[in-house]
């Protein structure tokens, strides 16, 4: 332990901290340049010593300076840089977001449009334009709601329309909005009419066939000359009690004849695209048919009656 002590003390006494040899390296240093200045001292020996202890160090000092000078101008361009990127961020987003209002507003303005030709198609016609804001679970427009009701001289009965012609019909009514059934609702019948030959026939909806092949279904048309068509057109018939007369209602995709020989059916590719409706417009002008004046005529003598 006492070797162990001595070893010690002799160490700490034998070391020299730094700072005294950096002040002794500094007083050596002032005292040949004081030396230099006083005697005049240009060449020989010391200022040999000087050319290698002097010059290293300032080129060394030189090129820490040019370092740190040139990482500053670095920095100083990568914080402009970065802030001129922050500016074209801001502005690409802003003319992203005005090209989308921009796409937005241009694809409002082509369904209105397409409202507008659909009702130039139908002019003998009071219309009302409606947007849809509900619709059934679904993948096809079964049943919607439209943002149109009783306030707006809405009832229950009116025909709707959209780009390719008929949709369906108002089928309940709410002060400010009306639900709409489809044609290719499983509970629509239609009475259509081929524009080819006039024949009547009875157009029914059915999803299932609309799942399977985008199709609905229709029956009981009499073509012993076998005249209609693939392709032929498809209307709502003057016959029918609900549906103004000559809407069209789609294309005749396969004919089948039936069972009995005496009558066909088939499926009809409907007009209207029933996975895609955003817009309509709801014809304001009921059907009127004879059981309806019967009935006003009925109603009218039993008030009579009452009074």
């Amino acid at each position: 332990m006492k070797n162990s002590h001595k070893r010690n003390r002799y160490k700490k006494q034998q070391s020299i901290p730094s700072k005294y040899i950096l002040m002794g390296i500094t007083i050596v240093c002032i005292c040949t340049i004081f030396l230099s200045l006083v005697a005049n001292i240009s060449g020989g020996p010391l200022n040999s010593v000087a050319g290698y202890v002097f010059t290293p160090m300032q080129k060394g000092i030189n090129g820490v300076g040019s370092w740190a000078t040139s990482k500053a101008n670095d920095l100083q361009t990568l914080r402009e840089v970065q802030k001129e990127n922050k500016k074209l961020k801001k502005k690409v987003y802003s003319l992203r977001t005005q090209l989308n209002t921009i796409k937005l507003e241009k694809y409002e303005l082509e369904n209105y449009r397409k409202l507008l030709n659909l009702d130039a198609k139908y002019p003998a016609y009071d219309k009302i334009a409606a947007s849809v804001v509900a619709k059934d679970s679904s993948n096809w427009f079964s049943t919607f709601t439209i943002n149109r009701g009783s306030k707006d001289g809405i009832k229950k009965g009116m025909n709707v329309i959209a780009d390719g012609g008929l949709v369906g019909i108002i089928s309940d009514v709410g002060r400010n909005y009306s639900t709409v059934r489809t044609v290719i609702n499983d509970l629509s019948n239609v009475s259509g009419m081929i524009t080819n030959t006039y024949d009547n026939i009875n157009v029914s909806g059915s999803i299932k066939e609309m799942n399977k092949n985008g199709v609905i279904t229709f029956s009981e048309l009499r073509d012993s000359d076998n005249k209609v068509k693939n392709g032929d057109s498809v209307v709502t018939s003057y016959v029918s009690d609900q549906y103004q007369q000559g809407i069209l209602i789609g294309y005749v995709d396969k004919i089948e004849k039936d069972s009995n020989n005496l009558t066909k059916s088939g499926t009809i590719t409907p007009a209207v695209d029933f996975a895609h409706i955003e817009n309509v417009l709801v014809i304001k002008n009921l059907k009127q048919t004879g059981d309806v004046g019967n009935k006003n005529k009925t109603d009218n003598s039993n008030e009579n009656q009452n009074k």
